[in-house]
């Protein structure tokens, strides 16, 4: 009787270890990730659950584990316990969640936190539509592409470790896969630094190497600089084209970009602070791929990402004399080809004539 009662004993202490939910009266915890839940493969994590001040005990649960992940007791004052692990792997990413033991029992069950390791695939490229270049409350479309055929994507928001964004990925008749993430309203009150991730479906916590970094940068803050093309907006193919940014207000920093491309802008430093408010960007051999309308933008060192409001607008036009020569050479021969075809039907002609006559 007395080995019935301790096997009835252990398994109530065991089950109430397991599921302490069904106890939860308390308010749930916080959980959260440092410096993040989304994190590349091989770096420190801090998993974090936080209570009340008169929790005793926290434990945390990893998905698809009957029993604790882990148990810590709380850091001072009480309402907090980290668990930490040294070294990310594969093996880590997943769900958890945690609760906290009290006197009066256990608390409810945290929302979940989902941990993706990073590192595991080649990575996607990001950029933002229509440009990177945003007027403040303005929204845009950032779009997180990638050829592998990735079954979802995640976008982060550096500098805030609990913001991220999943989305499925479409497939395109390009034979890309992408997801466009719509952002905003843009402020300038801090900075927006993106990357983005691709995952697969089978292994939706594992995912590949992260984004180039992309930042937004917010324009209107201050007046607009002046644009200039030196020796002129009209070049031909092949040639040097200088685009002159310029300013009343001293900035350090001059943002060189054209409408329609995806690329960042160009960024000209001043270093010496005497110098004029002055950048020179210098296009060399020039294509058909440099024409388009540019702007420019000023900005200081100290907040980089906030600009100008933009420069009034240049048209950059390539001519490829190259081509227009070709074509006059070939509309010349076709004139002589032309002139040659009616001579010869004129002397034909006249030989005619001649040789009717003389019958």
């Amino acid at each position: 009787m007395t080995s019935i009662l301790s096997a009835l004993l252990c398994l109530g202490l065991s089950v109430g270890l397991r599921i302490p939910v069904q106890a939860g009266t308390l308010p749930k915890p916080i959980i959260w990730a440092e410096p993040g839940p989304v994190i590349l493969r091989g770096s420190p994590m801090t998993i974090c659950c936080q209570g009340t001040r008169k929790a005793k005990e926290y434990l945390i649960y990893k998905e698809g584990s009957p029993a604790p992940w882990k148990r810590e007791k709380p850091l001072e004052p009480g309402d907090k316990a980290k668990f930490s692990i040294p070294h990310m792997t594969e093996r880590d990413a997943g769900i958890y969640h945690c609760y906290y033991l009290s006197p009066t029992g256990w608390s409810e069950r945290s929302d979940f936190l989902e941990v993706v390791v990073t590192g595991s695939y080649s990575k996607p490229s990001l950029s933002a539509l229509p440009s990177p270049v945003v007027t403040s409350g303005g929204n845009m479309t950032l779009q997180c592409g990638s050829w592998q055929g990735f079954d979802r994507f995640i976008l982060t928001k550096e500098g805030d470790h609990r913001l991220s964004w999943t989305l499925d990925s479409e497939p395109q008749p390009s034979g890309q896969f992408q997801a466009l993430f719509p952002v905003g309203p843009v402020t300038p009150s801090h900075r927006w630094t993106f990357r983005c991730y691709g995952c697969y479906r089978n292994s939706s916590q594992v995912c590949s190497h992260p984004s180039d970094a992309l930042e937004l940068l917010v324009s209107g803050m201050y007046r607009k600089p002046s644009l200039s093309a030196q020796p002129g907006p009209s070049v031909a193919w092949g040639a040097t084209v200088t685009l002159q940014c310029g300013s009343e207000i001293w900035f350090d920093t001059f943002h060189l970009h054209r409408e329609g491309s995806l690329d960042p802008p160009q960024h000209f430093h001043l270093q010496d602070t005497s110098a004029p408010s002055q950048a020179n960007f210098t296009l060399n051999s020039v294509t058909s791929g440099h024409q388009g309308t540019y702007r420019c933008y000023g900005s200081h060192s100290t907040s980089p990402y906030l600009l100008s409001q933009p420069s009034d607008p240049l048209e950059l036009l390539v001519s490829d004399y190259t081509v227009e020569n070709l074509i006059r050479i070939v509309v010349a021969g076709l004139v002589l080809v032309v002139l040659g075809v009616l001579l010869f039907e004129a002397r034909s002609d006249t030989r005619r004539v001649l040789d009717a006559a003389s019958m």
